[in-house]
């Protein structure tokens, strides 16, 4: 019926039981085991007159199940134990969930049954994918509910999600695309260039600083934030005419910079929808900001260099050095990156 164990930083023993489909706990306040019992069987009996007294509550309004709102705060506070990313991607998704509920009269959580998640489905406006990363939450959340004892089972795991269809997303960009892109840049001219000539992710290139920047050695010294290592790159030197000649901490593009990496993600919105557009109003497809990496890599492919060292110069999570590049195979890596094709309008 009930259990007592010991819990992290507590002296204790502590008792748990469930009790109407609502898990209780309390100290003992006992640090033997033999007087814990005694207290666990005090409480059992107490229980079994549905006498919750001994907690502080009546039986009738502790058992009673948590509004939605409150299980998604708890929810939401509990993934901020794992990341501020998880906290962020909970918070922001459980608001459009609630925001739906409520349009369907939904406050209870055994209310959220398979009929009313196939309308989420339905009533979400995003792309297919994320629809599916969107269902993933809410599992996540439904999951906890089902271990509470709050729902018997979980029915986002039985939820028709529409068909992903793969596209080319990151499609390589011609002579053509890169021509309309430079000519059309506008402010984004100098952050298009870091992307056409380093090859760096895009979230990479935004919290890049002036510090970054060794102009001696020709070359960008940062951390990589996917390989979580410190990379030395070459810097082309059409990109290095490009680059103000400032020093210090301060960001080479401020509206993109953030240590926050779901902000930097969505300040990308920015350039990305540029991008887009002015590929767009000269009928060119459709590209993202990883298109330059794309790009870059065939570039140097076509340029001669092996895979191996496009790896490391495309700063892949798979490399194993600390610092790439080093004297000679440096010098050989800026020969590469100077035969890039240049393409910024003057």
């Amino acid at each position: 019926m009930s259990w007592i164990y010991k819990r992290d930083r507590s002296p204790y023993y502590w008792w748990a039981a469930w009790y109407k489909g609502r898990k209780l706990r309390k100290s003992t306040k006992m640090t033997q085991r033999r007087y814990a019992q005694s207290v666990q069987h005090r409480w059992d009996m107490a229980l079994v007159e549905g006498d919750l007294s001994f907690i502080g509550i009546s039986g009738t309004n502790k058992t009673k199940n948590p509004g939605i709102q409150e299980f998604v705060n708890t929810f939401v506070n509990l993934r901020e134990r794992i990341s501020a990313n998880a906290y962020e991607t909970a918070k922001s998704t459980t608001a459009g969930f609630l925001q739906y509920l409520k349009g369907k009269n939904v406050d209870s959580i055994q209310d959220i049954k398979l009929n009313i998640l196939d309308g989420y489905i339905d009533w979400l406006t995003c792309a297919p994918k994320t629809k599916k990363n969107h269902v993933g939450i809410i599992k996540l959340m439904l999951d906890q509910a089902v271990k509470e004892g709050y729902l018997e089972r979980n029915y986002a795991v039985d939820v028709t999600l529409p068909k992903i269809v793969k596209e080319e997303r990151h499609r390589l960009l011609d002579t053509n695309d890169l021509t309309v892109i430079f000519e059309n840049a506008g402010k984004w001219k100098l952050y298009y260039s870091f992307l056409y000539y380093t090859g760096l992710r895009a979230g990479d290139v935004s919290r890049l600083k002036y510090s970054n920047i060794d102009r001696d050695k020709k070359a960008i010294i940062s951390l990589v934030r996917k390989s979580r290592r410190v990379h030395q790159l070459p810097l082309a030197d059409e990109l290095l005419k490009l680059i103000p000649n400032k020093y210090g901490k301060t960001p080479l593009f401020p509206d993109l910079f953030s240590e926050n990496e779901r902000k930097v993600k969505d300040k990308l919105a920015k350039p990305r929808k540029y991008l887009q557009k002015i590929l767009k109003e000269k009928n060119r497809h459709k590209a993202t900001l990883h298109s330059f990496r794309t790009t870059f890599n065939n570039m140097l492919r076509d340029a001669g260099l092996g895979i191996e060292d496009r790896q490391i110069l495309l700063a892949h999570s798979a490399s194993e050095t600390t610092k790439i590049y080093t004297v000679p195979n440096f010098e050989l890596a800026s020969g590469y990156v100077n035969k890039i094709p240049k393409m910024n309008a003057e």
